[in-house]
């Protein structure tokens, strides 16, 4: 456990990195992003493979549909006491002081749940559709905004593909093409529009897998220019795609009338109503 109390960011690092990089994240292009490498000290990649469960070693959330054929963690009880210890940190005020300066998104909270977030793993001939994320977080009543996945796979060539590619809002064509390269970290901002995936089957040798940490990053509502809709995650064709997408998880009536009215209910009288409720 010597290793595993190591604290990995350092804040005048993350501060100045965040400052040379926060001009190109603003202007990516077909949405805000931006790709970092050799992100992390190589010894704590080291002790989060050690810890990386094969397929078949846990209880993996398996996909495996037209649209996704991928293996996620179900909960952070299934992950070792490193790779644990890491995701708070990237969960710390540190960490969201560093993503606040880059991506100019101020009052990010962490998820402490990882919902949908922790370890993924695509074995050989696994994929994920393109795609646009799940708007608001399952359980608190958050807006997703960011999201950061860090690559960890060893000696991978471009021929295994598995590349992450960002699609323009019409589904018109691909303008990014990310290969998953160890130690490789993509940070981009999450709304009904940023089309992305891996869409192509992976190729890599049998045994190997795609291996990769995912954090979402969430603020209290969205601004009006990014359209809020609050809806599943939202698979979308390519041109010349025909594969049957499925369709989004849909809102309860209740739910989508709520969500409604909570955007016009004043902030005081939401924050009335919690503490008439919290004295019952």
């Amino acid at each position: 456990m010597g290793r595993g109390l190591r604290f990995v960011f350092d804040a005048v690092a993350l501060g100045e990195l965040a400052g040379r990089r926060r001009a190109e994240y603003a202007a990516a292009r077909p949405f805000p992003h931006v790709v970092i490498d050799n992100f992390l000290p190589d010894e704590a990649l080291t002790a989060l493979l050690e810890e990386f469960p094969r397929p078949g070693q846990i209880d993996w959330l398996t996909f495996d549909n037209p649209a996704e054929k991928k293996l996620a963690t179900r909960a952070e009880s299934q992950m070792g006491a490193w790779t644990r210890f890491l995701l708070y940190q990237f969960n710390s005020s540190i960490f969201i002081d560093f993503l606040e300066r880059l991506t100019g998104i101020g009052q990010l909270i962490p998820d402490p749940h990882f919902w949908g977030g922790g370890l993924h793993q695509i074995e050989r001939g696994g994929f994920l559709k393109i795609h646009a994320d799940f708007t608001r977080h399952p359980v608190l009543p958050l807006d997703r905004r960011l999201n950061l996945l860090l690559y960890l796979n060893e000696n991978w060539e471009e021929e295994y593909g598995g590349h992450l590619e960002l699609w323009d809002r019409e589904m018109s064509g691909r303008e990014v093409h990310i290969l998953p390269l160890y130690n490789r970290c993509v940070i981009f901002s999450t709304t009904a529009f940023s089309f992305h995936g891996h869409p192509e089957p992976v190729n890599c040798p049998a045994g190997q897998t795609r291996k990769s940490l995912a954090l979402y990053y969430f603020t209290n509502g969205r601004p009006a220019e990014e359209h809020p809709v609050d809806h599943g995650t939202l698979f979308v064709r390519r041109p010349g795609e025909t594969y049957q997408a499925p369709r989004p998880s849909a809102l309860t009536r209740t739910q989508a009338a709520k969500q409604v009215l909570k955007r016009f209910i004043p902030p005081i009288l939401t924050d009335a109503r919690r503490r008439l409720k919290s004295k019952r």
